[in-house]
């Protein structure tokens, strides 16, 4: 199944997606995290609701919005969890050292508000900084509670999988202390969706094209193949220290391409667009806009 929500005539709705067509299942389900929450019951509900839909709306007649508008607990997110990613980065940040990669998965949290939908447009305050960065992503969406996980058993624990942009202010994540929390928090700039994509649709998480491109040019271009810490290592090192809950959502980490690691470095600016794409989930489309403040 592929679930979205969405804003029609003015009010938030939750819907099933089919064919470019969006069914209302909202008299079922009152919401994306209700839906996650409510496990195999849900998803049975949604979907025979879907079935009895009759005034299927055309994806064009409806505004997308991020699958959970305001996530209910920070973004859990993956630094470096590409090989050529962390190489590029080493590169541009100590070319004196050599490369190791990462022995236990490195994580930062991203707040709820820095959260958009899948076409919003992102405001760039250049009088704040004129470092925003890209970063194409995968994320996972927990749909059951759960402490130490085994890594044998972790997909048990995945409601569904979605397209998300770990975008990035690189001055304020690199300048204030080496923390990354900050720079990687800008209100309304990463977006998710276009909607979530459940596991007996998607197949194989770990064998997906995942691409980033700016104003049609393709800057990212990998496979989740690639990460070091593929969905299983990261649910179970995790759980080793928190319960994840269901709409827990985990950005599993950005493959090479960054504009912090290309030569010269290239940064985004108003005018730009941004997609990011994922095969077999979907693509976001975002353009860079000026803020005033």
């Amino acid at each position: 199944m592929r679930l979205a929500t969405y804003d029609y005539q003015g009010q938030q709705r939750l819907g099933v997606v089919a064919g470019g067509y969006i069914a209302d299942v909202s008299a079922a389900v009152s919401s994306m995290l209700a839906l996650v929450e409510g496990g195999a019951d849900a998803l049975a509900a949604a979907q025979a609701e879907a079935d009895r839909a009759t005034d299927r709306l055309a994806l064009g007649q409806v505004r997308l919005l991020s699958p959970f508008p305001r996530p209910k607990k920070n973004i859990l997110c993956l630094g470096v969890n590409y090989r050529a990613h962390g190489e590029e980065a080493l590169r541009a940040l100590a070319p004196h050292r050599s490369y190791q990669p990462p022995k236990h998965p490195v994580w930062f949290t991203k707040a709820v508000t820095s959260v958009c939908g899948p076409y919003d447009d992102i405001e760039l305050d250049l009088g704040l900084s004129q470092k925003y960065d890209w970063e194409a992503e995968l994320a996972v969406v927990i749909g059951r509670e759960g402490r130490h996980i085994p890594k044998e058993h972790a997909f048990e624990y995945v409601h569904s999988y979605t397209v998300f942009n770990d975008f990035s202010v690189r001055d304020f994540q690199l300048d204030h202390g080496g923390q990354w929390f900050l720079g990687k928090s800008l209100d309304r700039a990463s977006p998710m969706g276009p909607w979530l994509v459940t596991p007996d649709e998607l197949g194989d998480p770990g064998n997906l094209r995942i691409s980033c491109r700016v104003n049609g040019v393709t800057k990212q271009n990998a496979n989740t193949s690639e990460l070091i810490f593929d969905v299983p290592a990261v649910i179970a090192d995790i759980s080793q220290i928190l319960t994840l809950e269901p709409g827990d959502v985990i950005s599993t980490g950005t493959p090479a391409g960054v504009g912090l690691g290309r030569t010269p470095q290239e940064w985004l600016k108003p005018g730009d667009v941004m997609e990011t794409e994922i095969e077999r989930i979907g693509t976001l489309r975002n353009r860079m806009v000026a803020s005033y403040r």
